[in-house]
């Protein structure tokens, strides 16, 4: 595939997506989000990726928010120049219907950086940040929905929202108080303030730090420690169980899905190599694959309409 403000490239399982922008320290777009969405769409078809990493291009940002090119009207909805690219075929070119009342449900409504939180969180491939350098707005918010971040000593954070004159976005109140918990949520989106790597580690923002030049490779590692021995299927499955069941209101929902997670997986032939290679004593070869044997249970995966 073909992109502009992304980088693609796949290696021995790992696809590492680099955001692409170094002029503007990877300042984030809707053609940005466009192509990473792509981009996943790509990953979970293809059943040589086993995870994807999130990294920066350059060594001065990860993202660093939205790209303020347009200065005062840069969150001013009405006056977007992207409208062409988000509108579906046949969609008003404005919220504002003809009685001056707003459709909350228009598609030039929606946040970009929230269809790519989304996205990322309806990946069948473990998604993980390599954050090398600032990662601000939604630079920050983006990474909050990967199943591990990775920073560079010279990474640095920050809920800058409130700062802006706006609110947190990408999800990210659903999102960001369910890792670092709510007192550590409301501290570092009401101020707004700049945080340092070690600082983010201690809040559990991100899982660990590293020197800049060895991050990359300490992100492939967690990736392949992730993946490599287990059935791609059964870590597909495990990720939405896991990541959905985090709002569900009752254990007994993840119970209807576990048990039928189960007696799907259970049938399958991953599930007779994994019990053979182990008494066998060897390294596990699964077959089933991940774009066309996922076992998909509507009533838990089916993504609520945006309205």
């Amino acid at each position: 595939m073909s992109f502009d403000q992304i980088r693609l490239d796949k290696h021995e399982g790992i696809a590492l997506l680099t955001l692409h922008r170094p002029d503007r320290m990877n300042a984030f777009t809707t053609e940005m989000m466009i192509e990473a969405v792509a981009a996943l769409d790509d990953c979970d078809a293809d059943d040589a990726v086993r995870a994807v990493i999130f990294t920066g291009s350059g060594d001065r940002a990860f993202c660093a928010g939205a790209d303020l090119g347009s200065g005062a009207s840069t969150f001013d909805y009405d006056k977007r120049t992207d409208k062409q690219a988000i509108l579906p075929d046949g969609a008003s070119a404005s919220p504002i219907r003809a009685d001056g009342s707003i459709d909350w449900s228009h598609p030039l409504i929606r946040d970009s950086g929230g269809r790519l939180s989304l996205r990322i969180f309806e990946a069948k491939k473990p998604v993980l940040g390599a954050i090398n350098g600032a990662a601000v707005g939604i630079g920050a918010t983006m990474t909050l929905p990967m199943d591990a971040r990775l920073a560079s000593e010279t990474a640095r954070y920050g809920f800058v929202f409130a700062r802006r004159g706006i609110v947190p976005e990408a999800a990210s109140s659903w999102f960001l108080p369910r890792l670092v918990g709510i007192a550590n949520a409301v501290d570092l989106c009401y101020s707004g303030r700049l945080i340092s790597a070690e600082e983010a580690r201690d809040k559990g923002l991100v899982q660990s730090v590293h020197a800049p030049g060895a991050l990359i490779d300490a992100a492939i590692a967690k990736a392949r420690e992730m993946t490599a021995d287990s059935a791609p299927v059964s870590v597909a499955l495990t990720r939405h169980m896991l990541w959905r069941m985090m709002g569900a209101p009752h254990p007994i929902q993840a119970h209807r899905w576990d048990s039928r997670a189960i007696f799907s997986r259970g049938r399958s032939p991953d599930a007779a190599e994994g019990v053979t290679s182990f008494l066998e004593k060897r390294p596990p070869n699964f077959t089933a694959s991940v774009a066309n044997d996922y076992p998909w249970f509507d009533e838990f995966e089916e993504s609520p309409p945006y309205s």
